[in-house]
Formats: C-alpha cells, sequence, structure tokens
C-alpha cells in the first residue's frame, strides 16, 4: 500500500470513527434522557440547560483555538445562526424530547431513521446530492428514501403483537387495559410520533443549513458555541411562552436529571454539532445522517434492559423496512464515491501518460541546444 493511499485509508477511518462517536452518543443520550423524563424533567428548561452546558464547555475552546481563523461576522451568517439555533437547539429538542415523554426512547431513536432520507431529499432540492435518474445507484437512493419513509410510517401507525422479554415483565402477568386508559395511551402515542416527526424534520433541515453556513464561516468550535448560545436565548424565551409562569420547571438538582442535562449538553448538543461539521465538510450532510440505525440497535438494547420497554412486531417490522430502506440509500451513496474516486484516477493516469511525453520533448530540445553550443564553441 502506497503512502498515499495509506494516507486515504486513514483519514476514510476517522470520518468512520466520527459517525460511529456520533450514533453511540445519540443512542445512549435517548436511554439517559427518557430516564430523566420519566422523573420528571421538563423538556422545554432541559433545552435550555443542555445549551448553557454546551457553551460553558466549548465556548473558551472555541475563542482560544479559533481566535487567528475566525471569520469576520456578517448579517448573512448570523442569521443563519439565528435559524440554526432555532431549528435544532430549540424546535427539534422540545419537539423530540416532549415526543419520547409520550411514546419510548425505542421507538423515538427509531423514527430518527428517517433523518436520512429527509435530508437527502433535502440535500437534492438544494443540489448538495448528486442524483441521475437514468442511473442505477440514483434509482437506489429515490427507492430507498420512500422505504425508509414507509417504514416510520408502519412503526407510527402499527402496533401488532406484543413481544414477551423476560426482563420487561418480572412479574410474568399481563393485565389487559381498560377501553378508556387503551384508548388514552394510543392516542398519547400518535401524538408523540407526530412530534417527533415534526422533530426528525427540524433536524434534518439543521443539516443542511449547517453545511451551507460551513462553507461561509468555517470556523467549526465557534459556530458549535454561537448555535448553542442563540438556542438557549431563544429556548429561555419559547419556555417562558409555552410553560408560562410555573417556576417549578426551572429547579436542578444533583439527581439523575442533571446527569442527563450535563451529558447532552457536552455530547449530544456540542461535540456532536462539532464532529458532524468536521465530517459535513468532506463528507456532506447526507453522509452524517447516514448510519442512525445503528444508534437504533444499541437503544433497542440498552432501554429494554434498563428502563423494562417492551417490544411489538409493529415496531420490529418498521425498523426492519427502514434499514432496507437506508441501506439502499447508503449503496447508492457508495456507488457516487467510487465513481467519484475513479473518476480522479483516471485524471491522474491521463497527467502520468502526459508528463513522459513532455519530458521526452523537453529532452530533445535540451540536447538540440547542447550540439548548436558544442559547433559554436568549435567554430
Amino acid at each position: 500500500m502506497t503512502p498515499d493511499r495509506w494516507s486515504r485509508f486513514i483519514d476514510q477511518g476517522k470520518l468512520y470513527l466520527g459517525v460511529l462517536f456520533l450514533q453511540l452518543g445519540y443512542a445512549f443520550n435517548g436511554v439517559i434522557v427518557k430516564s430523566a423524563l420519566n422523573k420528571g424533567l421538563n423538556p422545554c428548561t432541559f433545552s435550555v440547560y443542555r445549551n448553557v452546558a454546551a457553551v460553558i464547555v466549548f465556548g473558551p475552546f472555541a475563542y482560544y483555538f479559533e481566535r487567528k481563523m475566525r471569520p469576520k461576522m456578517t448579517l448573512s451568517v448570523f442569521l443563519k445562526i439565528m435559524l440554526l439555533a432555532q431549528l435544532e437547539p430549540v424546535l427539534d429538542q422540545i419537539l423530540y424530547y416532549t415526543g419520547m415523554k409520550y411514546t419510548t426512547a425505542t421507538f423515538a431513536i427509531a423514527m430518527c431513521n428517517i433523518i436520512p432520507a429527509l435530508t437527502f431529499f433535502m440535500a437534492w432540492m438544494f443540489r448538495l446530492e448528486k442524483v441521475n435518474i437514468r442511473k442505477l445507484h440514483s434509482q437506489a437512493k429515490i427507492v430507498g428514501t420512500l422505504v425508509t419513509v414507509g417504514g416510520a410510517m408502519v412503526m407510527t401507525l402499527v402496533n401488532g403483537v406484543p413481544i414477551p422479554l423476560p426482563w420487561t415483565n418480572k412479574s410474568g402477568v399481563h393485565l389487559p387495559l381498560a377501553p378508556a386508559a387503551a384508548a388514552s395511551d394510543q392516542d398519547h402515542h400518535l401524538k408523540g410520533a407526530i412530534m417527533i416527526t415534526a422533530g426528525c424534520f427540524c433536524w434534518a433541515s439543521f443539516f443542511i443549513l449547517q453545511a451551507v453556513t460551513l462553507k461561509k464561516y468555517p470556523a467549526q468550535l465557534s459556530l458549535t458555541t454561537l448555535i448553542c448560545m442563540m438556542g438557549a436565548l431563544q429556548g429561555t424565551v419559547m419556555t417562558l411562552i409555552i410553560e408560562r409562569a410555573k417556576k417549578d420547571i426551572w429547579s436542578i438538582n444533583w439527581d439523575a436529571k442533571l446527569f442527563a442535562t450535563l451529558y447532552s449538553g457536552i455530547i449530544r448538543s456540542g461535540a456532536s454539532y462539532w464532529v458532524s461539521g468536521l465530517i459535513m465538510k468532506v463528507k456532506g450532510p447526507f453522509f452524517v445522517t447516514a448510519f442512525n440505525p445503528f444508534g437504533m440497535v444499541i437503544v433497542v438494547i440498552v432501554s429494554s434492559f434498563t428502563l423494562g420497554e417492551k417490544m411489538n412486531s409493529g415496531r420490529i417490522v418498521g425498523a426492519l423496512v427502514i434499514v432496507i430502506g437506508l441501506y439502499l440509500i447508503i449503496w447508492g451513496k457508495s456507488k457516487d464515491s467510487s465513481l467519484s474516486d475513479s473518476g480522479n484516477d483516471e485524471v491522474e493516469m491521463i497527467d502520468q501518460e502526459r508528463t513522459p511525453g513532455k519530458n521526452k520533448e523537453s529532452n530533445i530540445v535540451a540536447g538540440m541546444i547542447k550540439e548548436d553550443r558544442d559547433v559554436e564553441a568549435r567554430v
């Protein structure tokens, strides 16, 4: 393996380790926050506090390491940062975690698998993703998008037969719900699903706008800090509007709610925004979201043990459909990368073929000049 190929292999490995870090952070964050929500954590104040934690941790690093490379702030960039803060740190987090409160951590993270499809569709619209309908790999990306959305709808609307797991039913007795309670539970589940879907749309829009903003403001740490800072301010205003005069929701103690806030602020907000920005510069916004099923698998396993969440056949079938659709998209995306790499190799081969010819011509000219000088010297 040549040094250039070895360097490319290491660079690609860093990108995959980055998306692995993102999915692990998302997965454990879902389980930790769901546990805190069950203990009374308010989604609105949680959104504010986690962004404050991210600013406190990442602000000093952004100020020190990017003080010489930070570009000038313009009105256009400032408006983009304000919109970024509204999309993900405020709207997505409030909608997503409120929806999780009505459903389960497994369901919420599984619904996030529609984000790659939404991101792909919006990247196609804004010409951040190459699509040629006549090509097989482009058709696979389009079909995968439709299949992924269909699987998400199956998870939302179909319950199916409960799957008994020994660690989710310690008593071994299943008591059927009363009709009124069952109807109320179904209404809460549907309400939560709609909120999570809306949050996923905001999250996908955030990735697209982040990719556009990084072209004008490439300082990732500073951009992360500014997004979280604006998110905390906007989230405070929205919380005061939604919750009004409820003062007790702002109280926080040394418990699971504080741990969830710190973990989510440092890992889920600050570190994730920064890492996704680094990867996005190389691979684009779609690649960042393409590995969500890995997080789903982690959440299904961990939440069933720690939270005792029960599974049903509808969610399993929907999750499998989502994974199939997602990997159709990933296969199509990989073909895009292979085609671009082959194109680069062809250019390098052409340059190599042209270079020897140029060398031969230069050698011939140099020889002729030398002969003329020898003749002149003899005369």
